[in-house]
């Protein structure tokens, strides 16, 4: 009677590639869902950012013409604005989108666009938007939008 023990090569090598099947399958659910936690990290910064913009916008809603009319990535920086004193209102609202178009463009990979705008069917309704590249490959497939939305 002839008896084996243990296993042969071919069984340990199919064993092997089964192994590695199952490794490769583990590595790419990994590698999706970090982009998927970026993903999900860009958008609760777009959030963030949104709503502190419209924070600025109603401490400071005397000058709504200036945050609506000046593009946020042409606003200046205004120096005197640091201070306490030493600001007009339309430097502030002015500083702000600096301020805000700075932290947007620096946060989020490739913005495209960062405005805010009036709606024209609700009086006293504006919109602010951030549109940004989340896989960050340069092409327009994949682009991520946040809007919102607020009355002052």
């Amino acid at each position: 009677m002839n008896k084996n023990n243990g296993f042969t090569l071919i069984e340990v090598l199919i064993a092997m590639l089964v192994l590695a099947v199952g490794l490769l399958g583990l590595a790419g659910i990994e590698a999706t869902g970090l982009g998927n936690n970026q993903s999900a990290y860009n958008r609760s910064l777009a959030t963030q950012l949104a709503y502190d913009l419209a924070d600025r916008i109603r401490a400071n809603s005397s000058e709504i013409a200036t945050y609506t009319t000046v593009a946020a990535s042409a606003a200046k920086e205004v120096v005197n604005c640091t201070k306490i004193a030493g600001c007009t209102t339309s430097e502030m609202a002015e500083n702000d989108l600096y301020q805000w178009h700075k932290a947007v463009t620096e946060s989020l990979p490739g913005v495209n666009e960062a405005k805010i705008e009036a709606n024209a069917a609700a009086a006293g309704v504006y919109k602010i938007t951030i549109q940004w590249d989340d896989d960050r490959d340069g092409l327009d497939g994949n682009n991520i939008s946040f809007e919102t939305s607020f009355q002052l």
